[in-house]
């Protein structure tokens, strides 16, 4: 079928919606029921590396032997529904349990790449960003309904089935609305990450350094004297600034998107900063938390758009970015994170920032060589 903007953005706005909402449960609220259920610290870290270790796996799995057709984004959305049924029968074992996380791992990494890619190729850039805030509405509201009415740790299972439900149904809806050609797998597999190995260095040296941010800034804020409840409010003050550029950022995309990537690069290593400089002061930290808007929405915008005009292969090319930068850039950020948190931990992650901006750089220069040649 032939998308429109009219027709689609509903069903993309309800997909991208549910799909954090479940993100949002997973990761806000699974980790204390998990505690409360007799895990300890170590296992629950265990678990959660499992799901980016598969969505680091998945792409090159993709590039030899499978394609991502309609088929397929189907199937892992049933599978997603399913790993979160089994999650009910296995929660109680640890062993179990994380091979579940590894199947439900799996499934979560194959239909977001498949829907952004239908939606690059058939929104607006001003009207994508309209659109993709919904999913963080998703996550902010499910972060703040969950926090009032959570009583028992089977209540955030049953929830995240719920949301699993719903992910399924509206990105069934979606998949129709698929008009891009689909490769074989022999056409993927010329897929090269090392023509651009400087691009993709940088996506996973950025994602390392949020890496403290997401795992520590709620320990770390109130370690220096800020309650519980205004670190609470920082956190969805940065989502209200993210849904506010994600909202008005299309002017922004017109612009040349390498330039784009590397303010937004600068701007995340001038927030660390901040963090590590002044840990104390609220009216700051409010600050540093609105450049959320740069740091996540814009620079995450505009990756996966010029990811989207570097390669042909787009559906690997967006796996592969959700792999590098989310999986195994998220999973080498928290476990640095964790050895290195302490005083100066911000600082260090200011730095790999900024590794991140210079790599962009030389990606930049490459590229520009790469096209003088052909």
């Amino acid at each position: 079928m032939k998308p429109t903007q009219a027709s689609l953005s509903p069903l993309l706005g309800a997909y991208y919606f549910f799909y954090f909402a479940l993100v949002g449960v997973y990761l806000i609220f699974m980790p204390k029921v998990l505690l409360e259920l007799g895990y300890s610290a170590v296992e629950v870290g265990i678990v959660y590396a499992a799901a980016p270790f598969m969505r680091f796996l998945l792409p090159f799995v993709f590039r030899h032997y499978l394609v991502l057709t309609p088929k397929i984004c189907l199937l892992s959305l049933l599978l997603t529904f399913v790993g979160t049924l089994i999650f009910l029968g296995t929660v109680k074992s640890f062993i179990f349990y994380l091979f579940a996380n590894l199947l439900f791992g799996a499934a979560m990494g194959i239909s977001l790449p498949y829907v952004e890619t239908i939606a690059l190729a058939s929104l607006s850039k001003s009207h994508y960003g309209k659109v993709r805030l919904w999913g963080s509405l998703g996550f902010m509201g499910i972060a703040l309904w969950l926090g009032k009415v959570l009583e028992i740790p089977y209540q955030a299972l049953y929830y995240l089935s719920a949301m699993a439900f719903l992910t399924l149904l509206f990105g069934a809806l979606i998949i129709k609305y698929d008009t891009i050609s689909h490769r074989t797998a022999q056409d993927d597999a010329s897929f090269s990450l090392l023509k651009y190995w400087a691009f993709w260095l940088s996506v996973f040296l950025m994602q390392v350094g949020f890496g403290g941010f997401y795992n520590f800034f709620t320990i770390y804020e109130t370690s220096h004297g800020i309650s519980l409840e205004m670190t609470s409010w920082m956190w969805s003050f940065g989502v209200v600034c993210e849904i506010f550029m994600l909202y008005f950022q299309g002017p922004l995309l017109q612009r040349n998107l390498l330039n784009i990537l590397q303010f937004a690069i600068l701007i995340t290593a001038l927030r660390w900063m901040m963090l590590y400089l002044f840990p104390d002061s609220v009216v700051l930290t409010f600050a540093s938390q609105s450049l959320h808007a740069v740091s996540f929405a814009l620079y995450h915008t505009a990756s996966i758009t010029y990811v989207f005009s570097l390669y042909s292969q787009k559906k690997l090319a967006q796996q592969f970015f959700l792999g590098i930068a989310f999986g195994l850039g998220g999973s080498v950020g928290a476990v640095l994170s964790g050895q290195i948190y302490g005083e100066k931990m911000f600082l260090i992650e200011a730095m790999i920032t900024l590794m991140a901006f210079m790599v962009l750089w030389v990606h930049q220069r490459r590229k520009a060589g790469i096209l003088n040649e052909v």
